[in-house]
């Protein structure tokens, strides 16, 4: 059966309080994957199923076996990147601990509903001390409480509002105002407790296996501002060397699976450092400071063995200049609200082991401005409060994302020009390719040894009729192999020795000082100009190739699983059952290559060689080739490609063998055109929003229509428990919907209408029975969900 991998880079945006309904909406992504990890592990027989499914799980589960009955395709969900802003950003760091665990997310339901609360959020220094405190600020209060959200009959948040539930929260929003004034109201240190509270729980509850395959890579960051900033160099042509202040800080992670167990995504103080900082909101709460995750431990009565690694790692320049103490961490979406840069840098070197679906999901609870007039009214006039809230908070949160997806648009579009390219050239390098061993014995029983030989035979032909193109083919390749070496150096050099060279894997200039040193280096050996070709390139450049180009081979494999993807079938002779099979081998033998291509892959203690880079470059580049062992991995994939093809009939052998062999032909057309970047991971790269804009399945008005924690400006959720088990409970509703959407996109021959529908309904009545028992301070909010799904959807 045809096998497909649907490859979810979930990017979160801020939204304060609306935290809770993008809570809701990865607790489905994380039913939605355990469903797809159990399904894909009973497809394969590669564990029984050791109880039956419940819930939306059950949904999911039958969903992907009707997609296999229907369609032939068995097909696995997962997320392997994730990147946040603020609430988002804690959302996304809570997922991934989830991700890489196999921990359950139901202890970050508790801290949401439970503990998302104004009156527990309060810094108890900052609490009024009666009814009577700052009662000169009253007319404060009743100016908020006049505000329409919290009117009867007023904004549509308030019109189903029952007494009770409005005095809870006017007298929370008494509390708020009257609390301490020029200083944040909220506890910074409160905050951290809560998030390692919750960590803690997770840690305690039942663990499953990790929710991605083995050893592949997962990569998690969320963006904060650092508030005074720190000086950053600039280099220029004249003067050679100035510095600006740097206020945007990533706070990045990157995990490989365990094969059973899963370990934590990083240590627990980093990880509530990183979900404190990125939801550090101006005003709300205080700036983050290192000095409160150490009072943190101290209280815990834990130590923090990695701090001065990961410090030196997160913020390097402040490392080097001894000026840690002084950071003062707030809210990612002050600069960044959508991150969709960093979880596009995290695309590269992604291994494949199947057919590969490569979407961006954004979440988005608020895309526009709830509050705003109609189009048709008179703009309200700006004051100056509102102006100096609009700019520090209100326009960084609803900036366009534009400029991310229109870079998308432009690599996809590229990959689609060459790719034509390529298509234009194939009959031509088929012909060569059937001229070239037209007439070689044993052709159709290829060993180890004729493999070798043929690939160095259609290697050398494609050097030869390239003619002078073949030069700079060669430096391209060169090039890129030099700066795959320099980003995976610069990732294992020890702290200070990156401080010494100036290799800042976060800032402009990243690798790049390596890099340098590496062509430094080459040039004394003689290798810095290298060309393959037939009498222009010296044994040590052959050498250096064949052991570092790490990528050709995977670049080859790439090629070759796209042809198998293409039509051959039975009007070629060739049965999609075997051509199939023929694909899985392929990539198997990619995720070989592929999974040395990362730091991790080079296993442990490779950083101890690397702190000898300054002195012996050379030696750190043989140990990166002895660690990976081209040479072995490719007498490996010899000995699966000759078992796959005996399996072969003989049209599908041919063809197989024609492609594989004719790869150097593209590579040294495509290479230049890729900039050194070769074939892809996809073809595209695909976006989709989950939005209530976006899922109108029950009810149609989106986020003014289903939230409740937009009022306030998006604080709302954190004055009354019912508004955060509403907004929890429709962004598992809409996350439901919007994730079978994406799931039946992926299929090349639609499901019926009718189907999705159903399993839409399925999913939404399944998610009120999960939660009904649990949410509870509105009695009739189930109830009435349950009534509009059925009327909609049919009973």
């Amino acid at each position: 059966m045809r096998q497909k991998e649907l490859r979810l880079a979930l990017v979160s945006t801020g939204g304060i309080s609306l935290a809770v309904y993008m809570h809701g909406v990865t607790k489905e992504l994380w039913h939605l994957l355990r469903a797809s990890r159990a399904h894909h592990a009973h497809s394969r027989n590669a564990a029984p199923d050791t109880a039956e499914p419940s819930g939306t799980e059950a949904v999911w589960r039958a969903l992907f076996e009707t997609i296999a009955q229907d369609r032939g395709l068995s097909l696995r969900v997962m997320i392997d990147i994730l990147s946040g802003a603020s609430a988002g950003g804690i959302n996304a760091v809570f997922l991934a601990q989830a991700l890489a665990t196999g921990q359950s997310l139901e202890p970050l339901t508790h801290l949401w509903l439970e503990r998302a609360d104004s009156d527990i959020l309060l810094d108890p220094d900052a609490r009024p001390w009666g009814r009577l405190a700052k009662f000169w600020a009253q007319p404060l209060v009743w100016a908020a409480l006049r505000w329409p959200g919290l009117q009867p009959g007023g904004h549509d948040l308030a019109r189903q509002l029952g007494p009770a539930l409005r005095g809870e929260v006017r007298r929370k929003v008494s509390r708020l105002i009257r609390a301490r004034w020029f200083a944040p109201p909220f506890s910074g240190i409160g905050f951290s407790r809560l998030l390692a509270e919750a960590l803690d729980a997770m840690a305690r509850s039942p663990a499953d296996a990790p929710l991605l395959p083995p050893r592949h890579p997962l990569d998690l960051l969320v963006t904060a501002t650092d508030f005074t900033g720190h000086p950053t160099p600039l280099h220029l042509n004249s003067p050679p060397l100035v510095e600006e202040n740097e206020h945007r800080l990533a706070i990045g992670f990157q995990a490989q699976i365990a094969t059973l167990h899963g370990r934590p995504m990083a240590a627990l103080p980093e990880l509530v450092l990183a979900a404190r900082a990125t939801a550090s909101f101006p005003g709300a709460f205080p700036p983050l400071t290192l000095a409160e995750i150490d009072q943190l431990m101290a209280e815990r009565g834990q130590g923090w063995p990695g701090r001065e690694a990961f410090v030196a790692r997160i913020m390097p320049h402040r490392w080097r200049q001894g000026t840690l103490d002084q950071a003062a961490l707030v809210d990612g979406a002050v600069l960044a609200n959508r991150p969709f840069g960093p979880a596009m840098s995290a695309l590269t070197s992604r291994p494949s082991r199947r057919e590969v679906d490569r979407r961006f999901v954004y979440l988005d609870p608020a895309p526009h401005n709830p509050g705003a007039s109609p189009a048709s009214q008179a703009p309200a006039p700006i004051g100056f409060l509102s102006a100096i809230f609009g700019a520090l908070s209100t326009i960084p949160r609803e900036q366009p994302i534009r400029d991310n997806l229109e870079a998308l648009e432009r690599q996809s579009r590229e990959r689609q020009r060459v790719r034509a390219i390529v298509e234009n050239l194939k009959p031509e390098i088929e012909d060569t390719v059937v001229r070239l061993f037209g007439h070689t014995l044993f052709f159709d029983r290829p060993s180890h040894a004729r493999l070798i030989s043929w690939r160095a035979r259609a290697q050398q032909a494609a050097a030869e009729q390239a003619g002078f193109a073949f030069h700079s083919y060669a430096q391209v390749k060169l090039a890129g192999i030099v700066a795959d070496l320099a980003a995976l150096i610069a990732q294992a050099l020890p702290a200070p020795l990156a401080a010494e060279l100036g290799a800042d894997p976060h800032s402009g200039r990243g690798a790049a000082p390596v890099e340098e040193r590496l062509w430094a280096h080459l040039e004394s050996l003689g290798l810095n100009h290298l060309s393959e070709r037939s009498g222009g390139a010296s044994q040590a450049a052959i050498a250096f190739f064949r052991a570092h180009d790490l990528n050709f081979r995977i670049r080859r494999l790439k090629l070759l699983a796209r042809r198998l993807t293409s039509n051959w079938d039975e009007a070629d002779g060739i049965a999609p059952a075997m051509r199939e099979a023929a694909r899985d081998v392929v990539y198997q033998a990619q995720a070989l290559y592929q999974a040395q291509a990362s730091l991790a892959g080079l296993g442990p203690g490779f950083s101890d060689h690397a702190a000898q880079f300054a002195t012996h470059p050379g030696a750190v580049l043989a140990q990166i080739a002895a660690r990976r062992d081209l040479a072995r991995l490719d007498d490996e994939v010899d000995a699966l490609f000759v078992r796959a093809i005996e399996a072969m009939d003989k049209p599908l052998r041919r063809r197989f063998l024609h492609a594989y062999l004719g790869f150097p032909f593209y590579d040294v057309a495509t290479l230049p055109l890729y900039q050194g970047d070769g074939l892809g991971e996809f073809d595209s790269v695909k976006v989709d929003r989950i939005s209530p804009e976006d899922a109108t399945a029950i009810r149609p008005g989106g986020t003014r229509a289903c939230l409740k924690g937009i009022a306030f400006t998006h604080f709302g959720a954190f004055f009354s428990r019912a508004w955060r088990e509403n907004d929890y409970l429709w962004g598992r509703l809409n996350g439901a919907e919007r994730l079978i959407d994406m799931v039946c996109s992926t299929l090349d021959m639609a499901l019926d209408e009718t189907v999705v529908r159903s399993f839409k309904r399925r999913a939404f009545l399944a998610i009120l029975d999960e939660e009904e028992a649990r949410l509870q301070a509105d009695p009739g909010l189930v109830p009435a969900l349950r009534a509009e799904v059925l009327e909609r959807m049919g009973r």
